[in-house]
């Protein structure tokens, strides 16, 4: 346990070097289905989720709109256990993850040939990685989504050939998750077996986006009855949607270290998140004379034998 714990504080100390990238405008928003069939023993159930992309002029985001619904909910979940124990104390059941809910999100900045992967694991970790170059074929094929003229193109990514319709009157060189390098906006894309499918579902104006309300704070602060609890991780819930930027409270690290986090946390889960909070100095208050317990719950990762990246073939 003291051993992870200077583990993640030291990474913690990394956090202010997120804080470079320039933020950047959203100008256009565009809404994706996203399907993959993660266990090919179930060739009829493809795990399907909801995601955004937000689209600026230097760069983009592509993240789960489930997974802010997903959020909130929690949020909620928990302002209800503290105002339903009205200062007498009780226990505060905190339930993290779901049915395989997206965590991470992609930050690309095409003329900086770089990708930073923000990864949750109870606090946002930063993973910078060169921005994937895609070997595209752009055929004469032309089609139209929702009124937006497209045209074809085909590439190999991440062992997977992968059919890309992008729309050259959208002059943005991204697309979702790591899909990118096409003169005009990845509007839909699919794998040669649409065992990975990114559908499109819909652009809204960037204009129309809703701001978060002044003096609403950054939504992981939950304060009733003398008792407040910080949600460390969760300092972006009323990020401005018009804003492209990476969190403030990003820790950069690098995949090795990250992926010895992953272990640690599915060896123990409630020691993992303790050690987090203690190290981000995350701190729950409680009115004098309150007993509260708090329980963590980390929902069962799905099973994945078709991953989104596979090996490539020798």
């Amino acid at each position: 346990m003291k051993k992870l714990f200077t583990l993640i504080l030291c990474m913690c100390a990394a956090a202010l070097a997120a804080h470079a990238q320039k933020p950047d405008t959203t100008q256009a928003v565009v809404h994706y289905k996203f399907s993959h069939l993660r266990d090919t023993l179930k060739p009829n159930e493809p795990y399907t989720e909801n995601m955004v992309l937000f689209l600026g002029r230097n760069a983009s985001v592509y993240k789960s709109y489930d997974r802010k619904m997903q959020d909130a909910m929690m949020r909620k979940q928990i302002a209800d256990q503290i105002k339903a124990n009205a200062g007498a104390g009780g226990n505060i059941n905190i339930k993290r993850g779901g049915p395989g809910i997206t965590n991470n999100e992609y930050y690309m900045y095409p003329a900086q040939k770089k990708l930073v992967r923000k990864e949750r694991l109870v606090n946002n970790y930063l993973i910078e990685e060169p921005l994937p170059v895609i070997n595209w074929k752009i055929s004469a094929d032309t089609a139209s989504f929702s009124g937006l003229k497209c045209q074809k193109a085909t590439g190999h990514f991440a062992g997977r050939d992968y059919t890309a319709w992008f729309c050259p009157d959208l002059p943005f060189h991204s697309g979702p998750w790591k899909l990118n390098g096409l003169p005009g906006l990845i509007v839909e894309a699919y794998d040669t077996n649409k065992q990975v499918v990114f559908k499109f579902d819909g652009m809204d104006d960037a204009s129309k986006l809703e701001k978060p309300a002044p003096g609403a704070g950054d939504g992981s602060t939950i304060q009733s009855g003398g008792m407040v609890v910080k949600m460390i991780g969760m300092e972006d819930a009323n990020e401005d949607p018009g804003i492209i930027s990476l969190p403030s409270t990003g820790i950069k690290t690098t995949e090795k270290e990250f992926t010895k986090l992953k272990e640690a946390m599915k060896k123990d889960p409630a020691a993992f998140m303790q050690s987090a909070m203690a190290a981000s100095g995350a701190t729950m208050r409680i009115a004098p004379g309150v007993n509260t317990n708090m329980k963590f719950q980390v929902a069962n990762g799905p099973v994945i034998n078709n991953p989104l990246e596979l090996p490539e073939k020798k």
